[in-house]
């Protein structure tokens, strides 16, 4: 049984990341804000009133853990607000960076006295971070808080790789999820997840600091 820490974990890729991986018998810390109805009633231990962006918040965080070991960090949480060249909205570009690029990290660091040799750390980013992906330009805010997300996993990859500690930098796909609207054209949670967890599972050393698809494809920066 292995440990995984999974934020934003109280809807859509995140609840499936610890529903699944409740399934399959490892132990579960889910950490959120507010937890959901569903994610209370799943039954993992639950570490809610953590707002990522605040250095404080994941201070207490370090605390409770208070030691545990951890196998697996999933870096879930995540945020995405519409910003076009006709509506700059600077402050949202901000609040994106602080969530999407920024806490990962700040996180990452604060739970490295836990991650041992041979543990690994998960980066939730988007093919919307691709540069040489982008044909449609807009989406300001996310797409340059992915980037700086996927930049920062690689460094990661670099960087913890002589403490033994591997990191895959992972897109999910097209998901069903509040973030997209919920919409058809794209895969259930359960699907992508499923993918994800395939790519975590052969996560070495020697892959570490590649950028996947969850169904395996390797996407370009």
């Amino acid at each position: 049984m292995a440990t995984y820490v999974i934020t934003g974990a109280n809807r859509g890729i995140g609840y499936e990341y610890c529903r699944q991986l409740q399934q399959r018998g490892d132990r579960v810390i889910a950490v959120c804000r507010q937890p959901s109805d569903e994610l209370t009633t799943l039954g993992v231990q639950l570490e809610t009133g953590i707002d990522l962006t605040d250095e404080a918040a994941v201070a207490d965080l370090t605390q409770r853990l208070n030691g545990t070991a951890i196998d697996v960090l999933i870096n879930n949480a995540g945020m995405a607000e519409r910003v076009t060249l006709d509506n700059l909205d600077f402050d949202s570009i901000r609040r994106q960076f602080e969530v999407n690029a920024i806490a990962p990290l700040r996180l990452t660091s604060a739970l490295l006295p836990y991650l041992g040799h041979g543990a690994k750390v998960a980066i939730m980013t988007s093919r919307m971070g691709s540069i040489a992906d982008n044909t449609s330009g807009g989406s300001y805010g996310y797409r340059m808080s992915k980037v700086a997300l996927s930049m920062a996993g690689k460094s990661l990859a670099h960087d913890l790789k002589p403490k033994g500690i591997a990191v895959a930098i992972l897109h999910p796909g097209l998901v069903q999820t509040r973030m997209t609207g919920f919409t058809n054209s794209g895969i259930t949670p359960e699907e992508s997840v499923k993918g994800l967890l395939a790519r975590i599972d052969e996560l070495t050393l020697e892959n570490s600091g590649t950028f996947w698809h969850s169904n395996g494809e390797v996407l370009p920066w």
